[in-house]
């Protein structure tokens, strides 16, 4: 199992949260996933076949695209 967080600037409310959350989850190897829209950030837990490529995939498709440079520790 793999750890990441991510900085995600336009999570801005519960609705960004559940979105996120929701959409995470279902990617097959995800085991956790926490969206923060005071920190703006993502944490997620997984394993194959997830992969931070398809992860950051994920999040761009849905509009909420993580700061590639601001990756966070957990």
């Amino acid at each position: 199992m793999k750890i990441v967080t991510y900085g995600v600037p336009n999570i801005s409310c519960g609705h960004c949260v559940q979105s996120i959350e929701k959409a995470l989850a279902a990617l097959e190897g995800v085991v956790a996933v926490k969206a923060e829209a005071a920190g703006k950030r993502v944490t997620i837990e997984f394993g194959a076949p997830a992969s931070e490529e398809k992860i950051i995939a994920l999040l761009n498709e849905i509009g909420y695209a993580p700061q590639m440079n601001d990756f966070l520790p957990p």
